[in-house]
């Protein structure tokens, strides 16, 4: 029996043991660890950046944090090191995480961020000499850093060659980037028959091809090509989505057509899509612009009662602005305590119309209560914006100098 708890008594001791070693051991590799990111963060002579980055190239905390990654390139870039990007990237390869597509597509996506387009290419064409099975997932990804180079016989010749030669199949999301990346280019017709193209071997548009295209026409004032679409989009059964409706509407106050933007606006709420912040300030702004200054109380009102969102900066802004300009300075002064109180604050031309509008009314403790938030905001306006403001309003009116101290 006694020989028995000896035992227990043994266990418990070497468990002991294992737990303090265990508890001492733990704090000495994580600090090792941050102490790395931490030192690549602040490091800012390339050399020692690049020679300290390979040193960590295989801690996983550095290698795997996306944000240290990047930091990293991106600096070596910014200092013309792409001899040390291109060192750091190729050894990436041939460490086991080369292996995972997702990994993979890191570093091609980083080659493009570096302008190192050849090598982004290589890399994807590469893919099996690593082991890593090659998906449509990083031809996007390659496709996407092509695209930024916006040459279009380079994004032609590798959509002819690459999906064949090492086949990969498209997908609806190689048909946007495609899509967008001509648009960009001002070939709108070449962009409407590839995904034209793409539907007859299968691949359906959707409502971001669509919305991509209507935006492109919409900007090129080539608004037949853009109802046309929307109409195509509607009859091929793809439902417009929030970003397409806003598209819409924006189109319609560019056009000075307020009130029809108003019934896009209405249109959406029938037919179950909530407009957000952006359709509200695009109506708020049109009918504002048009002189109906009514209508756009009623829309915020709207907006501010029975939206499930709420005014934001830019609305705040287009409301103060054209309330000062059809004298409504009260309603102005409301509107931008509320702003203000949410830190959010109008331009400074905008505040100057209203403390002078106030102050011809004869509302001083409104402007001066407006002079105090403005003098308190953080981050301060610079004290030239500020000396500005306030020499206006004294010229203007015959202030004392301290009378908005």
């Amino acid at each position: 029996m006694r020989g028995y708890q000896n035992m227990l008594f043994l266990r418990q001791i070497r468990r002991f043991f294992r737990i303090a070693a265990h508890s001492k051991q733990f704090p000495k590799t994580i600090p090792l660890e941050e102490s790395a990111l931490s030192k690549l963060k602040s490091e800012r002579d390339p050399d020692k950046l690049f020679n300290l980055f390979k040193a960590n190239a295989h801690n996983k905390l550095v290698v795997e944090n996306r944000f240290a990654f990047e930091d990293t390139v991106s600096r070596l870039a910014g200092a013309g090191r792409f001899d040390h990007i291109e060192h750091l990237l190729e050894h990436q390869k041939t460490l086991p995480q080369g292996r995972r597509e997702g990994f993979i597509m890191r570093i091609i996506m980083l080659y493009g961020k570096a302008g190192m387009v050849k090598h982004a290419i290589d890399t994807f064409r590469d893919m099996h000499l690593y082991g890593c099975k090659r998906t449509v997932k990083s031809l996007n990804a390659t496709l996407k850093v092509l695209s930024q180079t916006h040459d279009l016989r380079a994004i032609e010749a590798f959509l002819a060659e690459v999906p064949q030669e090492l086949v990969v199949e498209l997908d609806a999301y190689t048909v946007n980037i495609v899509v967008k990346a001509f648009c960009e280019m001002d070939f709108l017709d070449s962009a409407f028959l590839y995904m034209v193209q793409m539907e007859r071997l299968g691949i359906k548009p959707d409502v971001i091809t669509y919305t991509t295209l209507i935006s492109a026409s919409y900007q090129k004032n080539r608004c037949e090509i853009g109802n046309g679409l929307w109409n195509l989009m509607v009859y091929k059964g793809c439902k417009p989505n929030l970003t397409t409706f806003n598209v819409r509407v924006q189109y319609l106050i560019n056009r000075r057509l307020a009130w029809k933007a108003n019934d896009v606006m209405r249109l959406m709420k029938k037919i179950g899509i909530e407009p957000d912040e952006v359709t509200y300030n695009l109506v708020i702004k049109g009918f504002c612009q048009a002189g109906y200054l009514e209508m756009a109380k009623r829309v915020y009102s709207s907006l501010e009662f029975h939206s499930t969102y709420k005014p934001n900066a830019k609305i705040y802004q287009t409301m103060i602005h054209y309330l000062c300009k059809g004298g409504e300075y009260n309603l102005a002064y409301t509107r931008c305590i509320d702003c203000m109180r949410k830190n959010w604050f109008p331009s400074v031309d905008t505040i100057h119309s209203l403390v002078q509008g106030l102050m011809r009314n004869g509302e001083l403790k409104k402007a001066k209560r407006i002079m105090r938030l403005v003098r308190n905001h953080r981050p301060p306006f610079s004290s030239s914006q500020f000396d500005s403001l306030r020499s206006i309003c004294r010229r203007s009116d015959g202030l004392k100098p301290n009378q908005f101290d």
